[in-house]
């Protein structure tokens, strides 16, 4: 069953230990947006998949991303959250996978439960319906000769 979360509230993500983001709810506006980024729509025709990935999350994140806690520069001063902050915050390897676990696959996930079989005709899945009608007669054999 779906679960629709009426609130659209924004949710606090973990990302690692002591790091975690708020981000707002991702939907269908905020992903359409995101393809639209020129960093997404001008990447060259031979990027590979994985610099598209990259390149969709740190939009992705920049639209997101609304506050976070743990996240400091070089001295260790607590900064905001900003489009070049977001980019390299990104660019330490297990807080992309982090977001990407944590955030985006949950949009792949529902879109993979499309990806199943029909419910069968009849049994415990009973509900898929027949595409052609029941033959009115036995169709004739062939002679044997």
């Amino acid at each position: 069953m779906l679960t629709l979360d009426l609130t659209n509230a924004p949710r606090w993500h973990d990302l690692a230990t002591g790091v975690r983001v708020q981000l707002r709810p991702l939907t269908t506006a905020l992903m359409v947006a995101t393809r639209s980024d020129p960093v997404v729509e001008t990447l060259p025709e031979d990027a590979s998949d994985e610099e598209r990935a990259v390149a969709f999350a740190k939009a992705l994140a920049r639209r997101a991303v609304l506050a976070w806690e743990g996240i400091g520069d070089a001295d260790g001063n607590t900064i905001e959250p900003s489009p070049d902050a977001i980019d390299a915050l990104l660019d330490i390897w297990p807080i992309f996978e982090a977001f990407q676990l944590t955030y985006v696959s949950k949009g792949l996930l529902l879109e993979q439960e499309k990806n199943v079989s029909a419910l069968s005709p009849n049994g415990p899945s009973a509900g898929a319906s027949a595409t052609v009608k029941p033959a009115r007669k036995p169709a004739r054999t062939a002679r044997r000769g």
